[in-house]
């Protein structure tokens, strides 16, 4: 049976002939180097090109990162070995190394050192901490060198490639090559080590268009891979996965199976001729090299394999090694902290005699089922013995030990707690996956069908693309995992039995209420696992969250892709894996959940009693449950944080419990945002002290203002004052009539030129003096503009109505101080808009005699009646006011009189 392994496009890069591909260890990047003699650094994530480097003008045929440096090292066709530091783009080092093309640079893992190739026939050895000094030559091929590799289990050793047709194997230090590989008809281009596992293997990609496996310890030829149409330019073993790549002239990049050298897959992007393939130790990501461009790809999934039973015990494989760790090991009293990794003590358990792509155990935790290569064996926990074995591409269990075995996806095998074969089922359809659990489930890409284990019978169909199924121990509770969203059905067993006891038939569709949906979340599940009525999942943006009866909590958002395990429910902690098998837990109470579940039945009265075993700093989580179900008043008395308890009693609207959260937390905006909301219900002493409180200067305009508070608004106006919050203090001196005030505020505040303008607005017998300190201001900046400033006193000609205007700001200031009652507005209402300076222009004057004999002009008004000043001006005449005499009229009333000089 062929692997099952998941090939994934991860970029697509089109670009001029790469000669070679490199995987940076901790950044995302991939390196290529181009024919064309420049070197370009990608970025896998974000698609796009990070650095460029103009290497020269022949090309370079190999480019390494020495990323503990930050460094690129490049070999070029001008035989020149070029040094670039990759963040500041610095030339670092340029050196004539060779006198014929550079074919391949290597680094070494651990020391300075770098190894180049070239045609030349001789490979160098190059210290950079001795300043890139050669320190030994290497000299033995016949022809070119192509391609030279450390031996990762070995790294005083190196392999080198040459179309001498040979393969040697050198040591540093000594100038001889060990020994010689020779097989290949014509001659070699690559080679590449084994670095899985403690096979001394090494491949190697000839002309003669075949690949060969080497042990090096016996000299001899293991395998010949044989299938490419051309040259075969790259190899690699893939150091994650056991598969050897090939990749050739023809344009073609083999998979094989490196232990049965069987051909997995055979990759054909289009982008003609492959001269190069990188991998990374820890990844099983790939990338290659093309005619035009370069191409990523992911192979399988990088989920570890592993599994935990109810004991804290975990099981994972590390290629075919198995090892166990048991989280029970680390004591009580050891304190880790959530997310923090478990020091745990790995045990080696044993060895697969297959390459494990999935491992589980079984219910009880006795046995565990693994499967890959096609085949299954399953072993004892403890012991690691094996107990069976068979054919399978997956396995799973039923609830009750039973598990069933997929062969093809026309044949299920359903077996006993024995191991013994019970039964198989020949479905209609192409069972692409099987899920084990309460019903056995065989899926298709279009639908679901769920089967009993005991007779086989479909239960129900469900048209839906699943992508896991998650069964919760009791049975009754179901999720069925989506690409985008996931479903919580509930199981009807008992109506499921009484259908199918009763003898009832069952068509294609299945028994139609066997299931019943609850819950539908548009979330892609990752992985998931239940604990009692509560679902626990991480999602596509790697949230750890639970969802309770439709309710989705965050419970944590993790750092890096990460993987449920298990459930602790003596410890109340989930625990998670990540792919370099790094155990984590985080804590979830078994109490709290409870508690919810309680509360989406509706049973609040247990639900009270759970209650007090909540450790307090749950509380505000079950409050904001709560707040979600709408229950305001209940996350009101559990709520601990002031912040979140202020909130719901706002939404409440719980003033006094707001106030008393507000006085203990001395924050300006909660009594702010308290001001506001007492005024908006009336409880405006609540709403004074409140603004007060949060000197919210803006909501006591309004609210004195709004009441006619001329108390309130004049010590208002002087708080605002003493802040320096002169916007405020302005409207509330406006408001009160003190326009003397106003104008040394705008004075004050250095708004000279808006005191002038409000000064003729409203006092016109100040203009002269603010003129002359705006005078004085602005000499300083520009004379000319400063003498172009007319004062009326000088000249009021130029200015309209000066006289009239002096005349109304002496006649009503004597009552910009009295302020009527609120009960008098509709008198004053319709003389809001009026211009007093209007008002006197529109009168007529005659001309009368008075006391001494000089003749003086009596004002009327326009409809002819003498008298009556009220009508105009709502103040008492005042015989000292400037520019005028009061005198009597024949009507017995008091009338005011402009003298002739005034007119």
């Amino acid at each position: 049976m062929p692997l099952q392994l998941e090939i994934k496009r991860k970029l697509a890069q089109r670009s001029e002939r790469v000669k070679s591909v490199d995987l940076h260890p901790t950044e995302p990047w991939i390196m290529s180097s181009l024919y064309s003699g420049s070197v370009c650094i990608w970025n896998y994530q974000t698609q796009t090109m990070v650095k460029s480097f103009e290497v020269s003008e022949l090309p370079v045929r190999s480019a390494k990162f020495i990323a503990q440096k930050q460094w690129v090292v490049a070999g070029a066709d001008d035989m020149f070995i070029r040094v670039y530091n990759y963040n500041t783009m610095d030339k670092v080092k340029l050196f004539e190394a060779h006198t014929d093309y550079i074919r391949c640079v290597a680094v070494h893992p651990t020391l300075p050192y770098v190894l180049s190739s070239s045609d030349d026939m001789l490979i160098k050895l190059w210290d950079w901490d001795k300043g890139w000094m050669c320190t030994q030559i290497f000299e033995g091929h016949s022809h070119y060198v192509m391609q030279v590799t450390f031996n990762p289990k070995d790294t005083n050793t190196f392999a080198s490639a040459s179309l001498d047709r040979t393969v040697k194997i050198w040591s540093l230090g000594s100038p001889d090559p060990n020994f010689t590989l020779d097989g290949h008809s014509k001659g070699v281009n690559c080679v590449d080590y084994f670095t899985g596992g403690d096979r001394p293997y090494l491949i190697t990609g000839s002309d003669d268009q075949t690949a060969k496996v080497w042990d090096y310890q016996t000299k001899s030829c293991v395998q010949t891979l044989e299938g490419h149409a051309h040259n075969v330019s790259a190899v690699c073993f893939h150091p994650e996965l056991p598969i050897i790549m090939t990749g050739s002239e023809d344009g073609t990049v083999r998979l094989w199976h490196s232990t049965t050298y069987r051909l997995e897959n055979t990759l054909n992007y289009g982008l003609e001729r492959v001269w190069a393939l990188g991998y990374m130790k820890g990844s099983r990501r790939v990338v290659i090299g093309y005619d035009e461009g370069t191409i990523m790809i992911k192979i399988g999934r990088e989920a570890p394999v592993a599994s935990m039973d109810s004991s804290g015990k975990i099981i994972w494989a590390k290629h075919n090694e198995v090892q166990t760790v048991n989280i029970k090991a680390v004591g009580a009293d050891a304190e880790i902290a959530d997310g923090e990794r478990l020091p745990l003590a790995v045990k080696e358990l044993g060895s697969c005699d297959l390459y494990p792509q999935s491992l589980r155990h079984n219910p009880n935790g006795r046995f565990v089922a693994v499967c890959g290569d096609g085949e299954y064996i399953i072993y004892t926990a403890l012991a690691w013995r094996n107990r069976s074995f068979g054919s399978a591409l997956e396995i799973v269990w039923s609830t009750e030990g039973e598990y069933a075995a997929r062969e093809s996806t026309s044949k299920i095998k359903i077996y006993s707690k024995n191991f013994q074969e019970r039964k198989s089922i020949r479905p209609a359809f192409s069972g692409e996956r099987i899920y084990g659990g309460v019903l056995l489930a065989i899926c298709t890409n279009d639908f679901i069908c769920f089967y009993d284990w005991a007779e086989c019978r479909l239960i129900r169909r469900i048209d839906v693309n699943v992508k896991n199924v998650y069964w919760a121990d009791s049975g009754d509770l179901v999720t069925i995992a989506s690409d985008s969203s996931f479903y919580i059905l509930k199981y009807n067993r008992d109506l499921v039995s009484s259908h199918l006891d009763g003898g009832a038939s069952v068509g294609e569709e299945g028994v139609e209420d066997a299931f019943e949906l609850l819950h539908e979340i548009n979330e892609r599940v990752r992985t998931g696992l239940w604990v009692g009525d509560c679902f626990i999942y991480n999602n596509s943006s790697w949230r750890l969250n639970y969802c309770v009866g439709g309710e989705v909590t965050t419970m944590f958002h993790l750092d890096r892709p990460m993987y449920l395990l298990g459930y602790l429910a003596n410890q109340s902690r989930v625990y998670l894996i990540d792919k370099e098998f790094n155990v984590v837990g985080y804590t979830l109470l078994l109490s709290l959940i409870e508690y919810k579940t309680l509360v989406m039945r509706g049973d609040l009265e247990h639900a009270n009693i759970i209650l007090p075993s909540i450790p307090k700093e749950q509380h505000n989580s079950v409050a904001h449950f709560l707040e979600s179900r709408g229950m305001l008043e209940e996350a009101l008395d559990i709520a601990t944080d002031p912040n979140y308890r202020f909130d719901l009693a706002v939404q409440l609207g719980s003033l006094e419990v707001a106030k008393e959260i507000a006085i203990e937390a001395h924050s300006e905006s909660k009594w702010k945002q308290l001001g506001e909301l007492a005024m908006s219900t009336g409880k405006l002493e609540m709403a004074e002290e409140c603004l007060l409180q949060a000197t919210d200067f803006s909501g006591l305009l309004l609210l004195y203002s709004s009441l006619g508070d001329a108390e309130g608004i004049t010590k208002l106006a002087s708080m605002s004052k003493e802040l320096g919050k002169n916007n405020v203090a302005f409207l509330c001196l406006f408001m009160l009539g003190k326009l003397e005030e106003c104008l040394q505020l705008l004075v004050d505040s250095n708004r000279i030129p808006e005191a002038a303008l409000m000064a003729r607005s409203y006092l016109p017998s100040k203009v002269s003096d603010i003129v002359s300190i705006w005078k004085k201001d602005l000499q300083k900046v520009n004379s000319k503009a400063a003498e172009s400033l007319a004062d009326p006193a000088e000249y009021p000609n130029l200015f309209e109505d000066w006289q009239i205007a002096l005349n109304v700001e002496a006649t009503v200031a004597p009552k910009r101080g009295v302020y009527p009652p609120a009960e008098e507005y509709m008198t004053y209402a319709e003389r809001s808009n009026d211009s007093l300076v209007e008002v006197f222009k529109s009168m007529n004057v005659e001309e009368v005699p008075s006391d001494n004999g000089d003749p003086v002009h009596e004002v009327t008004e326009d409809d002819g009646v003498e008298g009556s000043m009220d009508d105009v001006v709502e103040v008492e005449p005042d015989d000292s006011t400037d520019g005028g005499v009061l005198v009597n009229g024949n009507d017995g009333e008091e009338h005011w009189v402009l003298t002739p000089d005034q007119q």
